[in-house]
C-alpha cells in the first residue's frame, strides 16, 4: 500500500500483488486462459472504503477483447456489489488443480532428511475496473452463452428457451451484468521447479498412486518442468 498526502489529506492508494517466485511465474497469457476457462468459478474481490467485498462468480472469457481478455458474469440485482464505486480495481481470482505434497516422496528425504511438507497449486489473478450492464439484449445473450457451455456435456442439455418466457423475465428482472476488461495478469505455476530431477521424478509418481484425476494432473505439470 503506497500514501499520497494531498494538503493535510492521506490518500491511501492500493496496489495488490500475489507472490511469486520466479521459478513459479507464468506469463504465457493463453495458457492463464486457458486456467481461466477451465475453471471459471472466479474469485471476485473489490473494496469499499476500508473493506474488501468477496463473491464466487461463474465467469466467461472473451480471451479476443483487449490486450488481455474481457471477463463476464452476472450477480443478483439484490448483490450490493455492482452499486459500488465506478473507478475500483478488482482482483479476480482462478484456482486451478492443488495437491498435498508430502517428503516422503522425494529420495532426497531418504538420503539426508532435510525435506518439509508443501503444496503444490496453479493460479491466475486477473485484474480490471468493472463495468455494469443493464441491457437485457446483453444479459440473455450472456445466460445463453454461460448455459450452453456449462450444460454441453450432460446427456439432455437444458437451455434458457426450456424455461417459460414469463418466468426468464422475472429472472432478468433479478440480476445485473459485469463486464471486466482485464488489464494485467499475474499466473503462479508451483509444480516442484524448484526440486532436483531425482525428487521431482519421485513426486509424480507418488501423486499417480494416488489415483484420482487431480493427482494426476498435477503428476503431468510436475513432470512438465523442464522439458518444454
Amino acid at each position: 500500500m503506497n500514501r499520497l498526502y494531498v494538503g493535510t489529506l492521506q490518500v491511501r492508494i492500493f496496489r495488490s500483488h500475489m507472490y511469486i517466485p520466479k521459478h513459479h511465474e507464468e506469463t504465457d497469457t493463453a495458457t492463464l486462459h486457458a486456467l481461466m476457462a477451465s475453471h471459471p468459478l472466479g474469485i471476485w474481490v473489490t473494496r469499499c472504503d476500508s473493506e474488501l467485498i468477496a463473491n464466487h462468480v461463474p465467469f466467461v472469457l472473451d480471451p479476443s477483447r483487449g490486450d488481455c481478455g474481457t471477463l463476464m458474469c452476472h450477480v443478483a440485482r439484490a448483490n450490493p456489489v455492482w452499486q459500488l464505486p465506478a473507478d475500483i480495481e478488482s482482483l479476480i481470482s482462478f484456482q486451478g488443480v492443488e495437491r498435498y505434497i508430502t517428503p516422503s516422496w522425494y529420495p532426497s528425504k531418504h538420503a539426508h532428511g532435510r525435506a518439509v511438507p508443501t503444496w503444490n497449486y496453479i493460479a491466475v489473478h486477473a485484474y480490471g475496473t468493472p463495468t455494469i450492464i443493464t441491457d437485457r439484449k446483453w444479459l440473455l445473450a450472456h445466460l445463453n452463452g454461460l448455459t450452453d457451455t456449462h450444460e454441453a456435456t450432460q446427456a439432455h442439455p437444458w437451455k434458457v428457451s426450456d424455461a417459460p418466457d414469463d418466468f426468464i423475465d422475472r429472472m432478468l428482472d433479478a440480476i445485473v451484468g459485469i463486464e471486466i476488461p482485464i488489464s494485467r495478469l499475474l499466473g503462479k505455476w508451483k509444480v516442484s521447479q524448484n526440486r532436483s530431477e531425482a525428487d521431482r521424478l519421485g513426486v509424480a509418481a507418488g501423486l499417480m498412486h494416488e489415483g484420482d484425476e487431480s493427482s494426476r494432473e498435477m503428476a503431468g505439470l510436475v513432470r512438465s518442468v523442464g522439458t518444454g
